[in-house]
């Protein structure tokens, strides 16, 4: 079980080095997505939700939010927690299973749905262990 405790010892260089990472990860994250969302719109995938169209930039601008959204988290952890890796991973796989029921309930295609479910996990796939690599590391 993970405990929060007050801050751990020299945070700010532990947040720059995680804040680092999720700007690289991020980036990777948003090119592998908006490969997914380009893709799909090739291949006639009506990128529609709720009559709405997810323009394909779109996959990158949100991507790189969730990644930033992720360090966050991870600065969190890496502060108060007695084992941060572990509490972030958990925490992070706990919010990408949440961040799929939209996709799974949306008004939209099966095709569109799998593809919002697929960014998802791919963008999850490689932020969340660049991130977990970054915590419990001596600053």
């Amino acid at each position: 079980m993970t405990t929060i405790t007050g801050p751990r010892s020299h945070p700010t260089s532990a947040s720059r080095s995680i804040g680092r990472t999720a700007a690289i990860a991020g980036g990777i994250a948003a090119v592998a997505t908006t490969a997914i969302g380009a893709v799909a719109k090739a291949a006639d995938v009506p990128l529609v939700v709720g009559g709405t169209e997810i323009q394909v930039p779109m996959f990158a601008v949100l991507t790189l939010l969730g990644a930033a959204i992720g360090a966050l988290i991870a600065t969190q952890f890496q502060k108060r927690a007695s084992e941060p890796r572990r509490g972030f991973v958990l925490t992070a796989l706990a919010l990408t299973a949440l961040s799929v029921v939209p996709d799974l309930t949306a008004d939209a295609t099966t095709a569109t749905r799998l593809t919002l479910i697929g960014a998802h996990l791919v963008a999850a796939a490689v932020v969340i262990p660049a991130l977990a690599t970054r915590l419990g590391e001596q600053p």
